[in-house]
């Protein structure tokens, strides 16, 4: 007998139009469109007043200015609600030093967090995990990430995924595990016998007929 696998069909898809949402933050009510036309990294956390969601923001906060060269906007979530979200971005450049210059959310009724996927009843009800999505300027959701609320996320490596989507785009290439701006790329594999065989002529780094590397 099949097994079906029961999907929410709300929860969003990679290489599907990112859902659309329209919510209040710290910076006003914001829509998903607004963000159109720049590449956006819509990120949850568990709560407000916490250390390890401080150790984030503080981390976001230092990775703006290279996300901002990059065309790429922040946005922050969780259920807190707006003054509580104003009361710890003050806390947090006043103990740290750190401004907060992107947006947070307000998701008191888990609109957003819903349509995200971004509470796991199994780690917590009330919680948002530490959700990762990046969205391409055409609104479409390119890149999920989940951490558990234990573990605090690597920005580097965020970074990294943006360098690593947006040269795919400009240049039709994949990427190898561990790659970083400046190493070889992955070249697509061919789809034909004689593409194949064009491929062993071609010049590149070539370990196989499926398997060709260049460098940008």
């Amino acid at each position: 007998m099949d097994t079906a696998i029961a999907v929410n069909p709300g929860f969003p898809r990679l290489n599907q139009p990112a859902p659309a949402f329209e919510a209040e933050t710290t910076h006003g009510t914001l829509r998903l469109e607004d963000f159109q036309g720049s590449w956006v990294i819509l990120f949850s956390h568990p709560a407000d007043f916490t250390p390890v969601c401080t150790t984030e923001f503080v981390a976001f906060a230092e990775l703006a200015p290279e996300l901002k060269k990059r065309g790429v906007e922040l946005c922050g979530l969780s259920i807190d609600s707006t003054y509580s979200h104003i009361a710890w971005v003050r806390n947090i450049e006043q103990i740290f030093g750190v401004k907060i210059p992107f947006p947070i959310i307000a998701d008191l009724n888990k609109d957003v967090a819903t349509l995200y996927g971004m509470v796991m009843p199994g780690e917590s009800k009330t919680e948002t995990s530490r959700c990762v999505f990046v969205i391409d300027p055409k609104g479409i959701l390119r890149a999920m990430i989940y951490y558990p609320l234990t573990t605090g996320r690597n920005t580097q490596e965020i970074l990294r995924l943006i360098d690593a989507l947006q040269a795919t785009d400009k240049h039709g290439i994949a990427t190898p595990a561990n790659w970083k701006p400046g190493d070889k790329v992955i070249v697509p594999p061919p789809r034909t016998t004689e593409d194949a065989e064009e491929r062993m002529r071609a010049g590149y780094e070539t370990a196989d007929w499926y398997f060709s590397k260049k460098t940008l």
